[in-house]
């Protein structure tokens, strides 16, 4: 008992800052809670893997192997005093319905969860929950533009609009923005651009692309890779 209530006065003061938890701890899971630590979040980790909890003890925040699927666990751990959660369960469906069920039953305000099909997904928002990841399918599509274009980058910013880095194609090389009429003959704005060796920088009417710059541009998903496959 003495043990459980340390851990819960630990994981209490975690949850006070700025703080997320994170249920499972795969290859998702440990990316995202080390990405999200090395930009200043607290991280309170949960696996029933001690092998997984022991690897990323002194990675994270607090690290503890328990079972999620179990409520008076998730009490323990002062679960509900924390405002965000992610269930990054992939590989056992049921103990990511049941982790995903008693996080919004203990109030939690923002829940992000992984799905694995279209079916789980499915399930996780007739759930409630507002945030339904699919990190392999977003991936898949995103490497797809990427091998289709001439494209460095591409971040789908919803299903009808993208943001697309790429280098500078015929359209806008040497050629002052406010000339090119991008918008109008393409659909696209070039939001920054890089120069070689430079930090980025907002772009307007009068910036010149030159060769070797790197550029940002946004629009309709359709209309910004048939842009970023322009040569």
């Amino acid at each position: 008992m003495a043990d459980r209530l340390l851990s819960r006065s630990r994981t209490a003061r975690i949850a006070e800052a700025d703080s997320v938890v994170v249920v499972g701890l795969g290859r998702f899971g440990r990316a995202l809670a080390l990405e999200l630590m090395a930009t200043g979040t607290e991280v309170l980790g949960i696996d029933g893997d001690e092998e997984i909890v022991q690897s990323l003890n002194g990675e994270l925040t607090q690290v503890v192997r328990a079972d999620a699927t179990k409520e008076e666990v998730l009490r323990q751990l002062a679960v509900p005093e924390f405002d965000r959660a992610v269930v990054a369960i992939g590989s056992d469906l049921q103990s990511s319905i049941l982790t995903t069920s008693l996080l919004l039953k203990l109030g939690i305000p923002q829940i992000w969860a992984k799905a694995v099909s279209e079916a789980h997904g499915r399930i996780l928002e007739q759930l409630g929950v507002q945030h339904v990841i699919y990190p392999e399918s977003d991936m898949g599509r995103r490497v797809a533009h990427l091998v289709r274009g001439s494209a460095l980058d591409y971040v789908e910013v919803d299903a009808d609009y993208a943001i697309v880095k790429m280098g500078p194609n015929a359209v806008v090389l040497g050629r002052r923005l406010g000339d090119t009429a991008l918008r109008q003959n393409h659909g696209v704005t070039v939001m920054a651009v890089q120069r070689p060796g430079e930090a980025w920088v907002n772009a307007d009417a009068d910036t010149v692309i030159g060769e070797g710059d790197t550029i940002l541009i946004a629009g309709p998903s359709a209309r910004a890779e048939a842009f970023g496959q322009l040569r």
